[in-house]
């Protein structure tokens, strides 16, 4: 299974990342490319800690749907809805500027995320609640391929 863990999937990710235009069609969902490539900063910040969310998650979420969404051998599904903090168009998250530095803020992210294992071990993911540093680092393979799947990339 791919994860940030491996450097391997670490770079192909950043390489696919790489590839995002601000003019990259969507394949699916609302969002913008630039709109994207906020949103995935911002959750990654969301895991490290540095931007807040509200927990919107039960028992099922938790539990069952998180196995599945990071142990099941699938891509996720277009059309799943995000935190209200996350979501681009709900006003309170972090606003595209500049193309190019956005798209190299978030390939910061990327590239620091692996190494930030403290700080991962104590930050409780909204939907799936806590995670040890393997479930966050396959989250952040899983999330990022989601939405770069989404624009082609």
């Amino acid at each position: 299974m791919k994860t940030l863990r491996r450097a391997e999937d670490a770079a192909e990710i950043a390489r696919r990342l790489a590839s995002v235009r601000s003019d990259s069609v969507r394949r699916w969902g609302r969002m913008t490319a630039h709109q994207m490539v906020c949103h995935v900063a911002d959750a990654f910040r969301m895991a490290l800690g540095r931007k807040e969310v509200t927990p919107a998650a039960g028992l099922w979420q938790r539990t069952v749907v998180k196995g599945i969404a990071l142990y099941l051998p699938l891509p996720w599904p277009a059309g799943i809805r995000t935190t209200g903090e996350l979501d681009q168009e709900g006003g309170v998250a972090t606003p595209p500027t500049e193309f190019a530095a956005d798209l190299a803020a978030t390939a910061a992210l990327l590239q620091a995320f692996p190494g930030e294992a403290a700080t991962l071990a104590r930050i409780r993911h909204p939907i799936f609640g806590g995670m040890s540093v393997a479930d966050w680092l396959r989250w952040g393979y899983l999330h990022t391929d989601h939405h770069l799947r989404q624009f082609g990339a």
